[in-house]
């Protein structure tokens, strides 16, 4: 049996907005990337979604991100490994808060959006990112892109590193994702989705969008909790994946 994390970012409302179906896709994920006020949620949103992760057993993430709510976080920032490394420090200690209070632990960090794919190929970045989780606490898991600079910041730390995938984005044949503008970015077809899940996890390895074959690690698959099908999706990945042989279950 080959097991696999299941994670998806969550939280993402702020305010009155609500984004995804946070409550059933807690049911069927193993992990949650809680998003932490910067990028979206607020104290009202992170508290209740903390509250449902751990009524649900799931594991608990920080997922932050660049002070952009108008943008998502979607929007590039020129910021200095410091700032990068202090964002990160504020925002899981607020999401730490909650998470203690409900008697629950933080098991991973994973950057959201923008500051990801920047410290996807921005080694100082990422190495700021990776000192911000180190210095909280160094038994956090630092998730990031498969073969990207965030894998490489966390391990020359010292810190543990989760190669994530993504089963509904186009890879480059430089193992970045391909930014959303370009067509064929973001893949909507499900049953090719859970085929490149499996692919990944079985046979390591994920086809480019020029075609080209390249291998990779996959210890966490990331599932897009605002995509309107995320439930479909998820329930259908994970009765193939069950087939494969293949089951879920958190990093820790």
């Amino acid at each position: 049996m080959l097991y696999v994390d299941l994670n998806c970012d969550l939280g993402e409302g702020f305010g009155s907005y609500s984004i995804g179906n946070d409550e059933g896709i807690l049911e069927l994920v193993t992990s949650a990337n809680i998003a932490c006020g910067y990028h979206a949620g607020d104290p009202m949103i992170m508290n209740r979604t903390v509250a449902l992760a751990l009524k649900n057993n799931v594991a608990i993430g920080a997922h932050p991100g660049f002070p952009d709510i108008m943008g998502f976080g979607r929007r590039y920032m020129a910021i200095t490994p410091q700032e990068a490394k202090a964002y990160v420090m504020y925002q899981l200690g607020a999401l730490q808060a909650f998470v203690t209070a409900h008697g629950g632990v933080i098991q991973h960090v994973k950057p959201h959006g923008a500051l990801y794919n920047m410290a996807a190929t921005d080694y100082m970045l990422a190495r700021g990112i990776a000192e911000a989780i180190y210095d909280v606490n160094p038994q956090l898991i630092f998730v990031g892109l498969a073969n990207s600079m965030m894998i490489k910041a966390a391990e020359e730390l010292g810190l543990r590193a989760a190669s994530e995938v993504f089963a509904d984005r186009a890879y480059s044949k430089d193992g970045n994702l391909v930014a959303r503008g370009i067509s064929g970015a973001v893949i909507h077809d499900k049953d090719l989705c859970i085929r490149r899940a499996i692919e990944m996890v079985k046979n390591k390895s994920v086809t480019t969008i020029e075609g080209e074959v390249l291998t990779i690690a996959a210890d966490t698959i990331c599932i897009h909790g605002d995509n309107p099908t995320a439930l479909d999706f998820v329930a259908a990945l994970r009765e193939t994946a069950e087939e494969q042989g293949i089951a879920f279950k958190a990093l820790k």
